[in-house]
């Protein structure tokens, strides 16, 4: 059964930090690379940062150098490390297949930013 559950979202400020975590079942973890998507209200559903099995990392422009992807085999577990966040960081966040996979979308983890 594949399954993967987000989490670690919140509320925060200007300029903080938080780190998203994507649990994910050892049939999808050990097949495919992985992504973390985010949605905007209004927005369509975006990339945000990839990572292959082999630990290769793609980010989209507007979070190099503020976001890191990293994945901890042993646990099945991505992570997402998000510094300096912006007010347009806020969406819900989501985890996936690198491309993704229609039926993996997961309910997604929110992030508000706002002073």
């Amino acid at each position: 059964q594949v399954q993967l559950v987000e989490s670690g979202g919140g509320l925060v400020q200007p300029g903080g930090s938080l780190r998203l975590s994507c649990a994910a079942s050892r049939s999808i973890f050990s097949i495919y690379a992985l992504g973390w998507y985010r949605q905007a209200p209004g927005k369509q559903r975006d990339l945000v940062a990839a990572i292959t099995s082999g630990g290769s990392t793609n980010y989209a422009d507007s979070v190099k150098g503020r976001f890191t992807i990293s994945r901890h085999n042993a646990k099945n577990t991505v992570y997402l490390q998000m510094n300096n966040l912006k007010p347009e960081d806020t969406a819900v966040y989501y985890c996936n297949a690198w491309p993704s996979i229609g039926g993996y979308w997961g309910q997604g983890t929110q992030v508000t930013v706002s002073s």
